[in-house]
């Protein structure tokens, strides 16, 4: 593959027509002659199932380059990176929100891009609830939906929503414009489904899907009628990777422009490369491990998970600073909370009710909660008396960070210190999301769960990891005083009242322990300085920032 006698044209042809991506990637040929094609190349650890934002939740990347949200996190943090919707406000009520379009934006196959095929979006997911295909398998979700009372366009720049009563969700929403004359025919079972929404894609964003090939990479092209003007850029390339390894390999090796998802020792290693600029950003991802909490179908091996005394023993056996130091190599925070530092309205280290690191007090509470070692052969019984051998599982979701494997090989090896055996399984992503599905979907069977979850800095989003029966809450617990604090969030503007509600739903979910956060790490990437300026000193996870400023040298 290295003699292949690629030359430049050839080479940037093949990328702009779909063809070869794979091989060209990794082509010694390729490295030294990419920037003429003025092709960012970028990887990242994820791995998209679908285009489609109704049927999915793993493809936020790529589709956060094409499809706009009407807010969302970074417009309301960015003056330079608003969505779908120029300006926005609320009325005195706080129920009625007008959101001005930008006038006369398009969408990329040249037709207009109006607040009609925003009102389309939220009603055609709106008017799935309580059907038996209702929309919410994906990003484009009835979550929050069920509070708003209309969505109207007002005329083509103006769209508004009033809801039952006051929240936050007509700004917090993640959920991506699609335009009408594209969806407005298909059904809710292929949209939840079968509908794969094959490019290329028809969007507002800078970048437009145009090639999709799954586990491999996605082809984007400027969008010609983008509202700030054409990107400079000739495109994207997006490669999916399962591990961080050939990331770093191609930044350095000059094959990829642009990686995330790097570890540690990589940005380490990368930051001596003069080619190379390295960063670091506080995200909204947390670490955690989970304990199964369910009984009956999908339990775990023992019924010691589902008793939160047993849970707050071994929150002591959990060293956060040392996971830390040790397998982030001083790249994350340590884990308190379900509030990451990112979330600053929020966020709370906990500090009057933490818990802290002590083999001993874990020890203690184990055999006080009537957890011990009866036998004396250095592994405890549970109350039904049997052994405790837990089994652990592991893996990186699409689209998060990869967890350390030392995280994993630090809890075990506490555990063991006291008495709790566990074995390891490490899982793909696919398998990683089948066995953590609820029990009634046919998840479950394991005992502990190390994996993460980057969702919203918004309120309800912090908290929806303990929700009863939704899909993030991987530990299965359920608690009617936490579901009646979030409940009350979702029907909250004012940020004070949200903070002092959130504070106590984290504080409660803390001391039950079906979770303990482990990190809140931070977001190690790096880029090429060769070939693209225009970068910043920091990338977006919630935009396309800064792809659509990107300009060649």
């Amino acid at each position: 593959m290295d003699d292949w006698p690629f030359r430049r044209r050839a080479v940037v042809k093949a990328m702009l027509l779909g063809s070869a991506v794979p091989c060209v990637l990794s082509s010694r040929a390729f490295a030294a002659l990419s920037c003429d094609g003025h092709i960012v190349r970028m990887g990242a650890n994820v791995s998209p199932d679908t285009l489609n934002p109704f049927a999915s939740y793993s493809n936020w990347w790529p589709l956060v380059y094409t499809y706009d949200f009407l807010v969302c996190v970074d417009a309301q943090r960015h003056a330079d990176r608003r969505g779908f919707a120029k300006e926005w406000s609320v009325a005195d009520d706080n129920v009625t929100w007008t959101f001005k379009i930008w006038p006369g934006m398009k969408w990329s196959d040249g037709q207009p891009a109006t607040a009609k095929d925003a009102a389309f979006t939220y009603n055609y997911v709106r008017k799935s609830i309580g059907t038996p295909n209702e929309l919410n398998a994906g990003w484009n979700s009835t979550e929050g939906m069920q509070n708003v009372e209309s969505i109207t366009a007002l005329d083509d720049d103006t769209l508004q929503i009033v809801t039952k009563s006051p929240t936050r969700w007509p700004i917090d929403n993640g959920v991506m414009m699609v335009p009408e004359h594209i969806w407005k025919d298909v059904s809710y079972a292929d949209a939840r489904s079968t509908f794969r929404n094959d490019p290329p894609l028809v969007g507002t964003g800078p970048l437009i899907i145009q090639d999709f090939q799954q586990g491999q990479f996605v082809r984007l092209s400027p969008n010609p009628h983008f509202r700030t003007g054409q990107p400079k850029t000739a495109g994207m390339v997006f490669n999916f990777f399962n591990t961080a390894d050939p990331i770093a390999q191609g930044l350095k090796s000059g094959n990829l422009d642009y990686g995330i998802s790097l570890t540690a020792s990589q940005w380490a290693d990368l930051s001596k490369d003069s080619a190379i600029e390295v960063g670091q950003n506080r995200i909204e991802q947390r670490d955690y491990l989970a304990f199964n909490t369910a009984s009956g179908d999908g339990a775990g091996s023992t019924e010691a998970l589902q008793d939160p005394a047993f849970r707050d023993a071994i929150s002591y056996a959990i060293d956060q600073k040392a996971i830390v130091e040790r397998a982030y190599q001083g790249h994350a925070d340590a884990g308190a909370g379900l509030v990451m530092p990112a979330a600053a309205d929020y966020y709370s280290d906990l500090s009057n009710i933490r818990r802290h690191f002590d083999l001993e007090e874990a020890a203690r509470r184990l055999d006080s909660a009537g957890y011990r070692d009866v036998d004396g052969d250095g592994i405890r019984e549970d109350k039904e008396g049997n052994k405790l051998q837990l089994e652990l599982i592991t893996g990186t979701s699409s689209g998060t960070l990869e967890i350390p494997i030392a995280v994993v090989q630090l809890i075990a090896g506490w555990l063991g210190q006291i008495g709790i055996p566990v074995s390891v399984t490490q899982l793909d992503s696919g398998a990683l999301s089948a066995r953590t599905k609820a029990p009634a979907k046919g998840g479950g069977g394991w005992d502990l769960l190390v994996a993460a979850g980057w969702r919203s800095p918004s309120a309800h989003d912090l908290l929806v990891l303990g929700k009863s029966a939704d899909s993030s809450n991987t530990s299965y617990w359920s608690n009617e005083k936490f579901d009646q604090l979030l409940s009350e969030v979702e029907i909250t503007v004012d940020l004070k009242k949200s903070q002092e509600l959130v504070d106590r739903a984290v504080r409660l979910i803390y001391a039950e322990a079906p979770y303990i956060i482990l990190s809140y790490p931070l977001m190690l990437d790096a880029h090429r300085k060769d070939c693209f300026e225009g970068w910043g000193t920091e990338i977006s996870g919630w935009s396309y920032y800064p792809f659509d400023r990107l300009k060649s040298v």
